[in-house]
């Protein structure tokens, strides 16, 4: 397994450009199986995510090409309804196969990933909004069947208790868009990478009405033809390098940076004392002064509030902030692993039920530290990048799930960082796995 080896400290500058939104291609890539006609994706971030939802694509009978870097083209012309757990249980966005194969064969069979790290990650509104479509639902083996005979459109409730659903509202979108008759969806998650689902779905034929509102109108259609489309940026890495910015005292270009997706985002910022400027179309400039910055509080929940995958990477800035801020997560209450290792780099935090208690520190130091998943990766390097001394990140196989050359990225904007295998880390600095 490979680590980081992070020496920080230095201010980054220059221009950097975010890929393809992990989020949107995962049930992008999924919403292919719903027609027998070539679609041609572009924009597909090359990740260990995205990799493995085209094997999962070819292990249900379609066919994948790679035609030029980050465009594939997926024909689906057989495919078949069941996907064991061997072939699910690396990754949890797999569950998005359950609207698609519903839609289009009226039947599924996927196997129930595993639990997450970051807390419980029930399917219980994915099962609810399809049966309210009329499909009844099993769960023999550890697996989820859908009888999908009998769906039809009707009105959907998708809400739960930390609010609407994202990867559940794409399993309703994807089977209502080929169910007979008219579904109200209400309660859909409002995410620029659900939006952009459904913008895919109606070049593909689908008639969906309140793109982007928490209120979806989808008259059902018996087919649905190919496409050529591409995926939007990724804001959650957009985020990410904007705070990687801030937190050095760097001047940082991040190209791909959609404003309007980043709202609830860039007003924190702002309130910390972080100076955000647009820089073109769909650009933004990031320059940061430590001595400026301002403790807040952040309350994370579903979009357009402040979102719960750039949580992790806010609590790293407020760790060299001068003050106490506060950071509370509603969308999972325990998504606070990155925390105890923050720890390990002098950052004093503490956690009181679903918030973490951010206090000044004098200075972050360099620490061998482990990730414990996606974001949490994310979070220690930016922390990383403003410590003193060099940090030593473990299990960055969490980082290649959901970053595209991250590592690549940040070198090109003046960090010092450096991919190993972990055989050559100073045995002092190794931790078990």
């Amino acid at each position: 397994m490979d680590v980081l080896r992070i020496s920080g400290g230095l201010p980054l500058a220059g221009t950097v450009s975010v890929s393809g939104a992990k989020n949107a291609a995962l049930p992008m890539l999924a919403a292919t199986l719903l027609t027998d006609e070539p679609c041609v994706l572009r924009n597909v971030p090359n990740l260990s995510d995205t990799r493995y939802m085209l094997e999962i694509l070819r292990h249900q009978g379609a066919e994948t090409l790679e035609l030029e870097p980050h465009v594939w083209r997926i024909t689906a012309r057989e495919i078949h309804p069941r996907t064991p757990y061997d072939i699910v249980r690396k990754m949890r966005a797999s569950i998005c196969l359950l609207g698609a194969l519903a839609g289009r064969l009226r039947a599924a069979e996927v196997a129930q990933p595993g639990g997450c790290v970051i807390g419980d990650r029930p399917f219980d509104l994915h099962e609810k909004g399809l049966a309210q479509l009329g499909c009844i639902i099993t769960k023999p083996n550890g697996n989820i069947h859908v009888d999908a005979s009998a769906m039809r459109g009707s009105y959907v409730f998708l809400g739960g208790r930390y609010g609407s659903t994202v990867t559940g509202t794409a399993n309703i979108v994807m089977a209502a868009v080929r169910a007979e008759g008219v579904t109200r969806l209400d309660c859909a998650a409002c995410e620029p990478e659900i939006a952009d689902l459904c913008k895919m779905l109606v070049a593909m034929g689908a008639k969906i009405e309140g793109i982007g509102s928490p209120m979806l109108t989808i008259t059902g259609v018996e087919k649905l033809h190919g496409c050529d489309y591409a995926v939007l940026p990724d804001r959650i890495e957009a985020g990410t390098y904007l705070l990687a910015g801030a937190i050095t005292g760097g001047d940082v270009v991040v190209r791909g940076a959609i404003r309007e997706h980043l709202g609830a985002f860039l007003n924190a910022l702002n309130e910390a004392g972080v100076e955000v400027s647009d820089a073109g179309p769909d650009a933004l400039r990031v320059r940061g002064e430590p001595s400026r910055f301002r403790p807040v509080d952040i309350v994370t929940m579903p979009h357009p509030g402040f979102p719960t995958d750039l949580q992790a990477q806010f609590t790293a800035l407020m760790a060299v902030t001068p003050g106490i801020g506060l950071v509370t997560e509603r969308i999972y209450p325990n998504r606070f692993m990155h925390v105890p290792e923050l720890r390990r780099m002098g950052a004093d935090i503490a956690i009181e039920g679903n918030t973490a208690i951010v206090k000044e520190t004098s200075a972050l130091t360099g620490a061998p530290v482990m990730a414990s998943d996606l974001r949490a990766s994310a979070a220690l390097i930016i922390a990383a990048l403003a410590a003193k001394g060099q940090t030593w990140v473990q299990r960055i196989y969490h980082l290649d799930r959901g970053y595209e050359n991250f590592d690549k990225k940040l070198v090109a904007i003046g960090a010092a960082v450096t991919r190993i295998p972990a055989s050559e880390m100073p045995k002092e600095c190794l931790r078990e796995e």
